[in-house]
């Protein structure tokens, strides 16, 4: 009988930690029963993840502390026999470490911290909990040095618990060469032609991600070079305030709003720069998937993003928050060839170091196998 993983999220609608989880059970699937647990809501890939065969149950937490929720949680714990946690962000861990306090057989709790939020500040109580929550036999991973740092600065955990494993991209989905007729036929599906310029930016539609600057920036981007257009692929709550940017900068026919989608790896390939103007972030996968698919990278100089590019080696850094020179920036990747293809073949060849599919999975898989021990 295979051991049974538990991942905990807030809910499984499309994100970096949301695919990563997905990711986990289909290439562990073959060592250990993978289940899935939802705080708060199931999300678009919950559905997928039951077509593959996966079970995922949803808590419907209420708001503030929601005692009833820990006390569901900790039964399907015990009823699925769940072997190992794997919790991931906070909100999961708090919840995940308070039902397993009511078992006699208490698995333990591997805590992936995958980014931060902004402003991101210590909060005495949290750090008081902590002491109580982590236990000898958990572990924590961050996904990159200043997430690490931000868990022991404002979470007063311990650095000496804390393993760093940067995310990983699967390299065949992205490192395909695509060819002219495939470029014109995506390109011709959208209505979009061979001369015109496309940004494309993916992420959920969330206020950490500032499409409203981005934007901003584009709009300025399009004053200067009007054959360029600018793709927003992701869904969220921000949808509504993002699309009354676009028709107050007179953008609508400029700004296409593509939804979440399956082929974020086609829509790459035919594309000519990525944008993300974050004000926060962990260590984004569509920043690795954007380097693997030979994109020219312009982002926000905030959180793990750094971590990832360097400015004008393989990518181009920005102020968060600053569309004037974030829309400097784009304007300099769009007119200047041979600074694209630098900036993309040298963040291809640096994604392919250090953030391929392979060693995630390899780390995580090593992590597991010692904790079940």
């Amino acid at each position: 009988m295979k051991p049974v993983i538990c991942h905990v999220l807030h809910s499984l609608n499309t994100g970096g930690a949301e695919v990563l989880a997905c990711e986990f059970g289909r290439r562990h699937r073959d060592k250990y029963d993978v289940i899935y647990v939802c705080l708060d809501e199931p999300g678009n890939l919950a559905q997928v993840l039951e077509s593959e065969g996966f079970k995922v149950f949803v808590l419907d937490r209420k708001p503030g502390f929601d005692y009833g929720l820990t006390k569901r949680f900790s039964k399907l714990l015990k009823d699925q026999s769940v072997a190992l946690v794997h919790a991931h962000q906070y909100a999961p861990f708090f919840y995940s470490s308070i039902a397993r306090g009511m078992l006699r057989k208490r698995p333990p709790i591997l805590f992936t911290e995958h980014g931060r939020a902004f402003p991101d500040v210590r909060r005495p109580k949290r750090c008081l909990a902590n002491r109580f929550l982590l236990k000898s036999c958990d572990r924590i991973v961050a996904v990159g040095e200043q997430v690490k740092r931000a868990l022991v600065s404002n979470e007063d955990l311990p650095a000496s618990r804390i393993e760093v494993i940067y995310n990983g991209v699967d390299v065949s989905r992205y490192m395909v060469t695509c060819t002219d007729l495939e470029r014109r036929r995506v390109r011709e599906e959208l209505g979009v032609g061979e001369e015109t310029q496309v940004v494309i930016q993916v992420a959920r539609l969330n206020a950490l991600k500032d499409h409203h600057t981005a934007i901003e920036a584009m709009a300025q981007v399009i004053k200067k070079i009007p054959k360029t257009e600018f793709w927003i692929v992701g869904e969220g709550e921000e949808r509504s305030g993002i699309e009354a940017d676009i028709q107050r900068l007179g953008l609508v026919n400029k700004v296409r709003m593509l939804g979440n989608r399956s082929d974020v790896n086609v829509l790459m390939r035919v594309a000519d720069l990525f944008l993300l103007t974050s004000v926060s972030e962990g260590i984004p996968l569509t920043v690795i998937e954007a380097m693997f698919s030979g994109l020219p990278c312009v982002c926000t100089n905030v959180g793990g993003l750094p971590e990832i590019i360097e400015h004008e080696r393989n990518g181009l850094l920005a102020e968060a928050k600053d569309p004037q020179g974030i829309a400097s920036m784009v304007e300099r990747v769009l007119t200047d060839s041979r600074l694209s293809l630098r900036l993309a073949q040298a963040g291809r060849e640096g994604a392919l170091a250090r953030f391929s599919d392979e060693a995630m999975q390899g780390a995580y898989g090593r992590v597991y196998e010692q904790m079940l021990q």
